[in-house]
């Protein structure tokens, strides 16, 4: 199997796990802690083209789990959240973390975020290794093992 089918399959693996447990996920640290998700793969690499930021509204547009929540919100707190990554990288990273940390009081909840956050690396069908070592950190900051996702 290729790899960029291997990506598809567990993203497509991942979104039907979120959409199983849609209606644990309802608290504003999940809401917080997946925007802040979404918006440290879109800026992993240092910069956040359209087609990220389009991947994300489509996002927080399909997604049953997401719908949970108002989509202004959502895109608010993702925008919010990109302004501080974009504004400087490692300060914002900081902060961004400490906001997806938000959820590891709920092992469903981070593990949700994370799902989320390889939802959205592997969209475009190419989770690089930026995306990558972010999603692990983000594993970290949740105190769940980057192995469990293949990381």
């Amino acid at each position: 199997m290729a790899l960029w089918d291997r990506i598809k399959e567990s993203a497509s693996q991942m979104q039907t796990q979120l959409v199983a447990k849609k209606n644990d996920l309802k608290s504003g640290a999940f809401r917080d802690a997946s925007m802040a998700m979404c918006a440290l793969v879109a800026a992993a690499d240092g910069t956040v083209d359209p087609s990220e930021r389009q991947r994300v509204a489509q996002l927080i547009a399909t997604n049953e789990v997401l719908q949970n929540f108002p989509a202004d919100d959502l895109r608010r707190r993702f925008e919010e959240n990109l302004n501080k990554l974009t504004t400087d990288f490692a300060f914002g990273k900081v902060s961004v973390l400490q906001e997806i940390a938000k959820a590891k009081k709920k092992p469903a909840e981070a593990r949700a975020v994370i799902q989320i956050g390889l939802v959205i690396g592997g969209a475009d069908g190419d989770f690089d290794k930026d995306e990558q070592a972010v999603v692990r950190e983000a594993c970290y900051a949740l105190d769940l093992p980057p192995h469990e996702f293949d990381l």
